[in-house]
């Protein structure tokens, strides 16, 4: 179709169509391929920039899951049995020492030592 319209260069010999080619091929780029080029640079740098972003806020988030998984001891803090029976008002109970008289409150019959953030979420 190209010979046809007249934009590619040809010869007819005996029944045949020899199509001509120049015989050196260019080496450089169109004004359009430098373009493209450029456009695909601008948008290697968007991504790059894009995932760096990501990175700083997975890495924030980190950080903040961290920090309450630290606390979540303390949001449910053992209940000593000198503490229930301060809050009934049974008697004089004195303050545990440290490492002493840190049972886990049980909710149930069984005896369970479950946290309650356990219980609600599951887990072991």
């Amino acid at each position: 179709m190209r010979v046809k319209r007249g934009t590619l260069s040809a010869d007819r010999e005996g029944g045949r169509l020899y199509v001509l080619l120049d015989s050196e091929p260019t080496t450089e780029p169109t004004d359009r391929t430098s373009e493209l080029i450029d456009e695909l640079r601008d948008r290697v740098q968007s991504l790059e920039a894009q995932l760096g972003n990501e990175r700083q806020a997975h890495a924030e988030a980190r950080r903040i899951i961290a920090g309450l998984v630290e606390r979540m001891p303390a949001i449910d803090a053992p209940q000593t049995s000198e503490d229930a029976a301060q809050e009934s008002g049974e008697g004089q109970a004195t303050p545990a020492a440290p490492g002493q008289g840190t049972t886990p409150r049980t909710d149930d019959s069984r005896g369970s030592e479950k946290p309650w953030w356990r219980r609600v979420f599951g887990g072991g």
